[in-house]
């Protein structure tokens, strides 16, 4: 027998079952940012390879080891998006969003890609929401965006069980000096240091300080820190979004290692983080991104965001038994007939029903069946309550309506008096 066919490791089904979770959190998460003024841009998530090069780092992990890229029939190297931000500063300059100072707060959702070991998660393809900001240099708009994902933690019921970690990166003539210095330590104590960091002290010194192996971390408590090296303009914009901060009531950690894993950041750089997750605590991340867009070959245009893993946050809700209660509910009416005429009736007075009461969902039963097995199906359903019309209901003019979820006595009423009973029993109005 030939194999079974099935999904591809670490790219996963996001079944029925689920989805109704996935749709609440991606519409509290919309909501907000309708709420902030954010507009929402959708980007393709095939791009050619030399963004993600230019604009992440050839020598970042995720250029050098994690990116899924072909050759397509042209002979272009292609590559499937591994982060939001690089296709959104491409479609800014693309379609000059930003040129002339231009304002620009933008959010995006949809499927990256990473060939990484999948693990609980963390998944190779998973799913983000990003915010962006450009053309607004002050630390009044990094505070913003932390202000607004603390707003949608509070939204969601999550916010005792994350924890803001926060730095600054300073400017990138800043980080250069710093550079030097961290390379000079890290270089004479080289033998101490394990393999990756080892491999990242000629490439990415600055991830160094991001190492998991303890020996390391250890090995750091000495090292130079950056906030020694950073310059007065970077001192008063962090000192700004503190200050923010501080005076809506944002609680956060200062966080002198936090780096983040991609070359463009400078000055602010942010982790919301949790411990209910195990190794994966991050859960939302991003920073100030000043230089992107000019090196990425546009005009210099200043620029910020975010962005966060949806999965993570999905798991996290169900850890935290957060998942909203009405979600398990999928209709609120389901709809028995029996008999070929009442089956007309049924379907006709289904859609007076959706015309007159959209916001009350209704499903119609399908496939015929007893009246057993048409009850059975309406308890499966998660419906309310049955609607009943037979043959005998139907020449008498009348239908019948029986409560599913409670022990309330079956009713029977005229046809002509059920869009007003159901919009007194949903408390909406026809």
């Amino acid at each position: 027998m030939s194999k079974p066919l099935q999904a591809i490791r670490g790219m996963n089904d996001i079944l029925p079952e689920q989805t109704a979770l996935w749709r609440y959190f991606e519409q509290t998460v919309a909501d907000v940012l309708d709420n902030y003024g954010y507009r929402q841009i959708r980007m393709p998530i095939v791009e050619f390879t030399e963004l993600f090069r230019r604009s992440i780092g050839e020598v970042t992990d995720i250029v050098e080891k994690e990116m899924y890229t072909f050759a397509d029939r042209n002979g272009d190297s292609l590559t499937l998006r591994p982060e939001g931000t690089a296709s959104c500063v491409r479609a800014v300059m693309e379609h000059s969003l930003a040129s002339g100072g231009q304002v620009q707060k933008l959010w995006y959702s949809g499927p990256m890609f990473r060939h990484e070991r999948p693990q609980k998660g963390r998944y190779r393809q998973f799913h983000q929401i990003g915010v962006e900001a450009f053309n607004l240099p002050g630390p009044d708009v990094d505070a913003e965006l932390i202000v607004l994902s603390w707003r949608l933690w509070k939204a969601l019921g999550i916010a005792d069980s994350v924890t803001l970690e926060l730095n600054s990166l300073g400017t990138a003539q800043a980080r250069a000096v710093y550079r030097q210095a961290l390379v000079e330590y890290l270089q004479a104590r080289f033998e101490q240091l394990d393999e990756d960091s080892q491999r990242r002290v000629a490439t990415n010194p600055l991830r160094v300080l991001d190492s998991k192996n303890p020996d390391t971390q250890a090995l750091l408590l000495d090292a130079p820190k950056l906030e020694d090296y950073l310059d007065n303009e970077s001192r008063e914009h962090f000192a700004g979004v503190r200050a923010r901060l501080d005076a809506v009531g944002v609680p956060y950690e200062l966080n002198n290692r936090l780096v983040r894993g991609l070359d463009y950041y400078s000055k602010t750089v942010f982790e919301w983080v949790t411990d209910k997750l195990g190794a994966q605590g991050t859960v939302c991340a991003g920073g100030r991104y000043d230089g992107l867009v000019e090196q990425m070959g546009g005009r210099p245009t200043p620029g910020v965001g975010f962005a966060m893993g949806i999965e993570r946050l999905i798991l996290l809700l169900e850890t935290l038994g957060k998942a909203p209660e009405h979600l398990q509910q999928q209709v609120d009416l389901y709809f028995c007939a029996f008999g070929e005429a009442s089956e007309l009736a049924a379907l006709q007075w289904a859609e007076r029903i959706r015309d007159a009461l959209p916001q009350v969902r209704l499903q119609v039963n399908a496939g015929g069946g007893s009246f057993k097995s048409q009850f059975k199906k309406a308890d499966k359903s998660s419906a309310l309550y049955a609607l009943i019309l037979g043959d005998n209901e139907l020449q008498a003019q009348q239908i019948s309506i029986k409560p599913l979820r409670n022990e309330d006595e079956q009713q029977t009423l005229a046809l002509d008096e059920l869009i007003d009973h159901l919009a007194q029993l949903f408390n909406t109005t026809a």
